[in-house]
């Protein structure tokens, strides 16, 4: 803790406390007080510095972008899959797969990203979820 705060002895034991917990049980707090007091921590101050600050972080991340990588050898399938996925004409999905690395679909859920992923994949692209 930073000696140029001080703290109540309330909230002194409260920063002890929190200090003591694993990063899931400090991920729970801070959704249940999120939920509780109407607040969004999207990136807290606080929990930036705990150590394994990131992957509570990376909780709260919900909007993906889908990255094409590569190709691979099939790419006239990962023409068509991009056409599917982003409704895009032929000329402008060819485009598309042929200046990757570029982002196929920004702002998704991890859901359809997660699926976006898998239907590129399976035709022989590489793909990275940012």
């Amino acid at each position: 803790m930073s000696e140029g705060i001080k703290l109540s002895d309330n909230a002194q034991k409260v920063m002890d406390l929190i200090a003591s917990m694993s990063i899931l049980e400090a991920a729970d707090l801070v959704k249940a007080m999120e939920e509780r007091f109407g607040v969004s921590a999207a990136a807290p101050v606080a929990m930036a510095a705990m150590p394994g600050a990131a992957a509570v972080v990376e909780e709260v991340k919900d909007e993906f972008t889908v990255m094409l990588t590569g190709v691979g050898d099939k790419k006239i399938q990962v023409i068509k899959e991009i056409r599917a996925i982003t409704s895009l004409g032929l000329k402008e999905a060819k485009e598309l797969v042929e200046s990757a690395p570029c982002a196929v679909k920004e702002g998704v859920t991890k859901a359809e990203a997660e699926q976006i992923k898998a239907k590129l994949e399976e035709v022989g692209a590489i793909i990275d979820l940012k």
